[in-house]
């Protein structure tokens, strides 16, 4: 959990929009994330290289997604004038934009499990090819680089595809 609790810090970053946060920021998150994880890892099996990295990925986006409803069913309240919710997109979505996320995400979803993880463990991650090596069980930082290629490929070519 250690080795991966900075990368999945990292890649967190931007996905919890600012008006969804209150005193609870997005380490905070991944951090309750974890830890509801580590409950329940006896039911966890491991299928291919980088899975642990997958499911920890996954459940760190479901706690965003619920704190996200959570904040949507009950407002922020405040009492000083002048003051309102910013409603604004998270850096993460304003930089690639709301839609083209959605857009990604969709082709991710389509990819292999293997490929699944060469992009986000080096795209999302911001691994080395190193680290990338390890996670995916490749013998050198140059196979897990030619598999990140191959991954973000296959991605783009998915991406280009009309009825995604």
């Amino acid at each position: 959990m250690a080795r991966h609790l900075p990368p999945l810090r990292r890649w967190a970053k931007g996905r919890l929009p600012n008006w969804a946060r209150d005193v609870t920021d997005t380490d905070d998150l991944v951090q309750d994330a974890l830890l509801r994880t580590l409950r329940s890892i006896e039911d966890f099996e491991a299928r291919w290289p980088g899975a642990l990295l997958a499911y920890l990925r996954q459940a760190v986006l479901n706690r965003i997604r619920d704190e996200v409803r959570r904040r949507v069913r009950r407002p922020e309240e405040t009492g000083l004038d002048g003051l309102e919710v910013n409603p604004g997109v998270s850096p993460l979505e304003a930089a690639i934009g709301r839609e083209s996320l959605e857009r990604y995400e969709r082709a991710l979803a389509t990819l292999t499990p293997e490929d699944q993880e060469a992009i986000v463990g080096r795209v999302e991650m911001g691994y080395s090819y190193e680290e990338l090596a390890e996670v995916l069980g490749r013998p050198s930082s140059e196979a897990a680089r030619k598999a990140a290629r191959r991954a973000l490929s296959r991605l783009v070519q998915q991406m280009e595809r009309r009825d995604l």
